[in-house]
């Protein structure tokens, strides 16, 4: 069996974006656990969790976050884990000041990160890593990936046809 994912949302706020992560996970017959912790309004709850995440069977972190966007780095303050970082757009800057906080890390405490809102890219990339161990994963993402392939080449066909 696959190493779980934990998907931490600093807000309930941040479901709707996450959702695609979610189910993108449960595609990929990975485990995966959903959390709101907030990096501020619950910063010893993060600890904790990070800080056992990998002997609770955890191979990956993804974080969601908005606005100043802490989170992903201090859960990765507190775990060897990856952590992947999904920025939410805002408001105020569209996301921006998202990303900024998440992909600015100081040395040491490295955080990957997707586009903004770009939940199903975290899972995938997840996937990606837990495959590195799980030959059953990869089979799986190398299918996920000639779908795709399939895909474009239906909608080339297709558009061939009406022009």
């Amino acid at each position: 069996m696959s190493k779980k994912v934990a998907v931490i949302m600093g807000s309930d706020s941040d479901l709707e974006t996450m959702k695609p992560c979610i189910a993108r996970l449960r595609s990929f017959g990975i485990p995966t656990e959903v959390r709101i912790i907030s990096a501020h309004r619950t910063p010893a709850a993060a600890e904790e969790f990070a800080s056992q995440a990998r002997e609770n069977g955890f191979g990956a972190i993804i974080a969601a976050a908005g606005k100043a966007a802490h989170l992903a780095g201090v859960l990765a303050a507190y775990t060897t884990l990856p952590v992947v970082g999904v920025p939410i757009k805002t408001s105020m800057m569209g996301g921006l000041d998202s990303l900024l906080s998440m992909v600015q890390m100081p040395k040491g405490i490295p955080v990957a990160c997707v586009a903004v809102d770009g939940a199903d890219n975290a899972a995938i990339l997840c996937a990606q890593m837990l495959a590195l161990s799980d030959e059953e994963l990869t089979h799986k993402l190398t299918r996920f990936k000639a779908d795709m392939a399939a895909e474009v080449a239906a909608k080339d066909r297709k558009i061939q046809e009406e022009i």
